[in-house]
């Protein structure tokens, strides 16, 4: 899975599940602050991942993640794993 993909299908989350406008879902848009996610939707956005990718996000690396760019890594991350 390339880094394109993950990234639309972060996109495509984050708009259809979340309803938040793609124009806001930059690679330094803060998950908490400017996408307003809480910690209930995370659970929701990893579940969403795995389910998208087959690759599952540890709750432990979500904890360090902020941005968009940071669920980016994580998932890249775990497809070199």
């Amino acid at each position: 899975m390339t880094e394109q993909e993950i990234r639309q299908i972060l996109t495509d989350t984050l708009v259809n599940l979340f309803e938040i406008d793609a124009e806001r879902i930059q690679p330094e848009a803060n998950l908490y602050e400017d996408l307003e996610i809480d910690s209930i939707d995370a659970i929701d956005l990893l579940d969403h991942i795995k389910r998208q990718t087959g690759y599952k996000l540890m709750t432990e690396d979500f904890k360090s993640v902020r941005t968009v760019e940071d669920i980016v890594q994580a998932v890249l991350k775990q497809t070199a794993a």
